[in-house]
């Protein structure tokens, strides 16, 4: 229709410029010289209230989503970790329709790494937190972490590589195996991540 598709624009903004740039800087050193100037000053009042009237906006129009914040924040303190990712191998839904009334939201989860097999059964218990049963081959003694977005619960594998936490919080999680290489170097097997 006419008058609808937008104007063509008639020149290219300062800002585009200065953005395809490949240095970033301006060709004028004045001006790159003045912004670093402004750019060490103080923030005035007026600063503070541009920023808040720009943060209400982006709340109201494009709010962060619920719960993105602890899944980086989590998702950042697995990169620290030089791990070795194991693959979800067996995942047994408590909706499949094979299962008791008492038994349904149990679910067993099984994951594998070149290093370790392990298998966990998840049981949510009636004050809304979860306790997981878990076996891990080989895995006597085996530090075992559960990395939740609110932290970390441990708890260690006994002689048989079988491990028990309870009171953990519904939501997502990952399991971390601490081994020991041949050599006595640790190591570590992050599972993907599976929701308690």
């Amino acid at each position: 229709m006419p008058g609808e598709a937008p104007a063509r624009p008639r020149r290219r903004s300062c800002l585009g410029g200065m953005m395809s740039n490949h240095d970033h800087r301006p060709a004028d050193p004045a001006v790159d010289e003045t912004e670093l100037t402004l750019a060490a000053e103080a923030l005035t009042d007026d600063d503070e209230a541009l920023l808040a009237a720009l943060r209400a906006c982006y709340e109201d129009l494009d709010p962060v989503p619920d719960g993105l914040v602890e899944r980086i924040q989590f998702e950042i303190t697995l990169d620290a970790l030089h791990t070795e990712v194991a693959t979800l191998t067996s995942l047994d839904l408590a909706d499949s329709g094979a299962r008791s009334a008492s038994t349904e939201s149990i679910r067993t989860v099984t994951f594998t790494a070149e290093s370790v097999t392990t298998m966990v059964t998840i049981s949510p218990q009636p004050d809304g937190t979860v306790r997981v049963d878990g076996w891990v081959a080989p895995g006597a003694g085996l530090l075992v972490e559960v990395l939740l977005a609110d932290g970390a619960h441990r708890t260690h594998a006994d002689e048989d590589g079988r491990f028990v936490i309870e009171d953990l919080p519904a939501g997502l999680a990952k399991f971390a195996l601490h081994t020991t290489e041949a050599d006595g170097s640790p190591h570590t097997v992050v599972s993907p991540t599976i929701e308690l």
